[in-house]
């Protein structure tokens, strides 16, 4: 018991800072975000399909050295009240106004940085600067599948707040990992976007109203599954990590596995509206002279084979999708199956939990250099509990102006 509970310490003393979708989400979508362009787009952007998958983790990668970077990747909607989408402003400036910037900044701006990126990305087009474009259409592409999973839309973004503490990268990396045999992968075609800040918007809030059962149904397994069997532990450079065990993440994909396949399914689409609603914005460049090579035929037969193996949502089966192939081996920490199989651990102190600055709470666990999320909310004795926030869908006021339904989208 006294291993149990010194390993335990220096879990929670070790916190893991999520990321979205994962890298091997983010390749995925990547990949597939291609496949959804039209034909005039298509034959550049595969050309370059490598190295767009290679680098649409490339901002998750910037968090550990840039601490400008990690609000781009969420919006806590939570803190905004009860009724979120009714009372934020879509415009920037006019959410600044209301607001502050250092208050969007401390809560996520991913909507604000999707509509930035995709201004940056038309201004590439027009200037028919291919470096530049490639890079940010990987970082847009990034930042709008950021949008698409519910947990990048709350405070309790990790289950920190609630007792699911790794509920993050369960929900966006390894229910996908384990499972992406089993999705449909054939993302409907790319479309222009009249109103892409709106549309962005309408991600977020479908997002959100998700939470409820992100939250719901794992709590519902905690009666069927002991901590021995619900988590395991890792072992690296010293630390301990806690995550949940496969068989808590088969069941729990038994109940969520739908809408992680839909959310997955649903962003190539959108990250590839937004590549060519900038294409478009920009007068619609002929791509195929900004290479220094036009297509080959070999070429454009190999594309023409993959659209075909993605059609038919066999791209696992025949070993195309590139997220799947083997990469350079990492170092991979010990797994041990259960906390009472765990090796002994040194007896020695435990580091000193030190309070982030404003941490409202003593002892709460630092927050990870280059994030502004909070770790540990306070509020009233009768206000409602985390999930019963997330679980209630906002409903939109009759003059916010946003002119899309509230609701999950399901």
């Amino acid at each position: 018991m006294k291993k149990l509970l010194l390993t335990l310490l220096v879990v929670v003393l070790c916190p893991i800072l999520s990321q979205g979708w994962g890298f091997f989400g983010h390749r995925t979508i990547a990949q597939i975000s291609v496949y959804a362009l039209p034909a005039s787009m298509r034959g550049f952007y595969y050309r370059h399909m490598a190295e767009l998958v290679k680098r649409s983790t490339a901002a998750d990668e910037r968090r550990e050295a840039d601490p400008a970077e990690a609000p781009k990747h969420f919006i806590d909607m939570d803190h905004y009240g009860d009724n979120p989408f009714g009372l934020m402003p879509k415009l920037y400036d006019k959410a600044v106004a209301k607001y502050t910037a250092d208050t969007l900044r401390k809560y996520g701006t991913v909507p604000w940085t999707v509509m930035e990126l995709k201004d940056q990305l038309t201004d590439a087009f027009r200037k028919r600067d291919t470096v530049a474009i490639v890079r940010l259409s990987a970082d847009l592409g990034h930042y709008v599948s950021d949008a698409f999973v519910p947990l990048h839309t709350t405070e309790n973004y990790d289950g920190q707040l609630t007792n699911q503490a790794g509920i993050h990268s369960l929900w966006e990396s390894k229910l996908p990992e384990r499972n992406i045999a089993k999705y449909k992968l054939d993302a409907e075609s790319a479309k222009y976007l009249k109103d892409p800040q709106s549309d962005i918007w309408q991600v977020v809030q479908d997002s959100y109203g998700f939470l409820g059962a992100t939250f719901d149904f794992e709590d519902d397994l905690n009666n069927k599954f002991t901590t021995e069997q619900k988590y395991v532990f890792s072992h690296k450079y010293g630390k301990t990590r806690r995550s949940y065990s496969d068989a808590f993440a088969d069941a729990y994909h038994e109940k969520v596995g739908g809408m992680v396949a839909y959310r997955l399914k649903q962003a190539p689409t959108m990250v590839a509206s937004m590549w060519l609603t900038a294409w478009k914005d920009a007068g619609s460049p002929d791509l195929d002279n900004m290479m220094a090579k036009k297509p080959s035929k070999a070429e454009k037969e190999k594309l023409a084979a993959e659209l075909k193996v993605w059609d038919k949502n066999e791209l696992v089966s025949k070993q195309l999708l590139l997220s799947l192939q083997k990469v350079e081996q990492e170092v991979r920490p010990d797994l041990i199956n259960a906390a009472q199989d765990m090796a002994p651990v040194q007896e020695e102190p435990a580091p000193a939990a030190t309070t982030p600055t404003g941490s409202p709470v003593p002892g709460a666990p630092a927050v990870p250099a280059g994030t502004n999320k909070v770790k540990v909310k306070t509020k009233p004795a009768d206000a409602p509990s985390q999930k019963q926030k997330a679980k209630a869908t906002p409903k939109k006021s009759t003059s916010d102006g946003w002119g899309t339904p509230s609701g999950s989208g399901w």
